[in-house]
């Protein structure tokens, strides 16, 4: 059974940071692309980074420069480091696996990590 566990979020004020983590069991983490995603209310989910199996990192127009993605295959967890954050930055931010070309979630979602930005 695959699960996902986000953890990191909180509030921080506007121009701060904050780590996420994922946490991935039940599949070869090693082989799957990796996306963090997030979602806020009445608005679909959408998609903010993903990095690949060669820790090749892709970024959302909207993140880039100010966010991180990293993969440890060694823990089967992924971070999203986010920098010079924005109110409009609060949502609740979820990881999962991901298949290209669309880069759609594969498995159940997890509970997320809200993480509200606000000062």
């Amino acid at each position: 059974q695959v699960q996902l566990v986000e953890s990191g979020g909180g509030l921080v004020q506007p121009g701060g940071s904050v780590r996420l983590a994922c946490s991935v069991s039940g599949i070869i983490f090693s082989i799957y692309t990796v996306g963090w995603y997030r979602q806020t209310p009445g608005k679909q989910r959408e998609l903010v980074a993903h990095i690949s199996i060669t820790a090749t990192p892709t970024y959302a127009d909207f993140v880039k420069g100010r966010f991180t993605i990293s993969r440890d295959n060694a823990k089967a967890t992924v971070y999203l480091q986010m920098n010079s954050l924005e109110p409009e930055d609060t949502a609740v931010y979820y990881c999962n696996a991901a298949r290209p070309p669309s880069y759609n979630g594969i498995y159940n979602w997890g509970e997320g990590t809200l993480v509200t930005v606000s000062s």
